[in-house]
Order: C-alpha cells, then sequence, then structure tokens
C-alpha cells in the first residue's frame, strides 16, 4: 500500500489555529487548505526551548537530516514509522528533542481496488482541529541558507482506518501536547508510548470524490462528502 498519510487538510483560518493550540504566529498568513500535499509548506507548532511559549510557523513538509548531503531526500521523509523512529538516523535526534505538533481537522487515505483508489476523508468528531504527531530539522546548505522541514510520524491503524490502509498518522490526544513540545523531555520510551492509534470510536470518515487526486485542486470540494449514484428503480412483480 502508499505510504500514510500523504494529503490532508487545514481549513481553519490562522486565528483559530492559534487560539486553540495557544501559539502565536511567526508573521505570515494561512488561508484554509484542503488538499494539503508533500513538499508544501505548513503549519507547524513549536515550543520555546527555555519558556512555555508556543510558536506557529511554516516548515517544508518531507524531513530534511541536517547531516544530509542532498535535500531532495525529504521526497522520501513526509513520514515516520512510530516503531522505529527511535533508531532510525534520519528521525533519532528529532524525536528525542525535535518534535512538533501539525495541526489538522482532516486526512485523506485512497482504498485500494485494481488500479483504482476509492479516496476516504478521516475526521475527529464532526471535523473538530486536532494535531498529528510530528518531527522536524533543519538543514543548511553549502550557501548558509537553512531550510526547516517536518514529517508526520504513522502507527498502526485503527477500527476506522484499518479496512482502508494498513496505516494511519498519529493523532496526539491534547493531553500530551505540552510533554510532547517540551524538548528538554528526552525520554524517548515514554515519549513512544504517546504514539498509539487514536481512539477509533472519536473518529469517523466518508467517501470523497476523485478531485482530490490532483494537488492542483485545493477547495472545499475535495473534503465534501462524495454523493452516490442512487440504485435504479426495480419494477415489482405480483
Amino acid at each position: 500500500m502508499a505510504l500514510m498519510c500523504g494529503r490532508y487538510r487545514l481549513s481553519r483560518r490562522k486565528h483559530l489555529v492559534e487560539e486553540y493550540f495557544g501559539a502565536d504566529s511567526e508573521g505570515y498568513d494561512w488561508n484554509p487548505r484542503y488538499n494539503i500535499a508533500p513538499t508544501q509548506p505548513v503549519p507547524v507548532i513549536r515550543q520555546h526551548p527555555r519558556e512555555p511559549i508556543r510558536t506557529l510557523s511554516l516548515l517544508r513538509w518531507g524531513l530534511i537530516p541536517s547531516w544530509a548531503k542532498d535535500p531532495s531526500v525529504g521526497v522520501g521523509m513526509i513520514n515516520a514509522r512510530a516503531e522505529t523512529a527511535a533508531v532510525k538516523p534520519a528521525f533519532r535526534e528529532a524525536l528525542e528533542s525535535r518534535r512538533c505538533l501539525i495541526p489538522a481537522d482532516g486526512f485523506y487515505e485512497w482504498q485500494r481496488n485494481g488500479k483504482t483508489g476509492q479516496p476516504y476523508c478521516f475526521e475527529v468528531g464532526d471535523g473538530e482541529l486536532f494535531a498529528f504527531a510530528g518531527l522536524w530539522d533543519r538543514w543548511k546548505n553549502a550557501s548558509g541558507s537553512v531550510i526547516e522541514t517536518c514529517s508526520i510520524l504513522t502507527t498502526t491503524p485503527n477500527a476506522v482506518t484499518s479496512s482502508v490502509h494498513d496505516r494511519m498518522p498519529v493523532i496526539l490526544c491534547s493531553d500530551n501536547y505540552h510533554l510532547w513540545l517540551d524538548s528538554a523531555f528526552r525520554d524517548t520510551a515514554s515519549v513512544s508510548k504517546m504514539l498509539r492509534p487514536f481512539d477509533a470510536g472519536l473518529m469517523r470518515r466518508y467517501p470523497v470524490s476523485a478531485r482530490v487526486n490532483n494537488v492542483q485542486n485545493d477547495d472545499a470540494d475535495c473534503a465534501k462528502p462524495l454523493e452516490r449514484e442512487p440504485l435504479p428503480a426495480q419494477s415489482v412483480l405480483f
């Protein structure tokens, strides 16, 4: 199956995201997005290492490790597996001290059927804001230009996602936000316990149209529930 999670939605405006997560932005604007794709700039919440201050900034989706020689490796690092992040060189240090929240209010995945796939939108509640567990890093090229990038952690599926995909993004419980963002907390064994499937009873899914397949499409219709064609009426024989 394809890598998970590779497309998601954040349809809230910036001030609502700031208010929900108690974060201040770094002087940029954010318009509602309905079809966010890898390599694009995405809102990320981080916490000051010495003060309880959260900031909301834009990072490129697709983690480039600080030691990478070629930034193109980020294309293949949009996700990090929760089970192995603590030992993988690309993610190990980030899991220790460079953790972040990646706000969203929905994500997409495709249920494969031969060569085609039916896209589904997954939500918490009725489309509430939530946060993926994210990792971030800072990469510098030879001329000194800095690129900050991020990755979304994934885990085993719950009952809502399992029939569509064999992985799901880690959706953090809000009670864990503070500890997850605390870069001074470096016990990766304890941190890893947060990376479990989200409560299926708090989630829902519904099919959407193939419009979301094209990254150029980025409007509310991407997340609109698919209207199934009614079955043809059958004649009744007496």
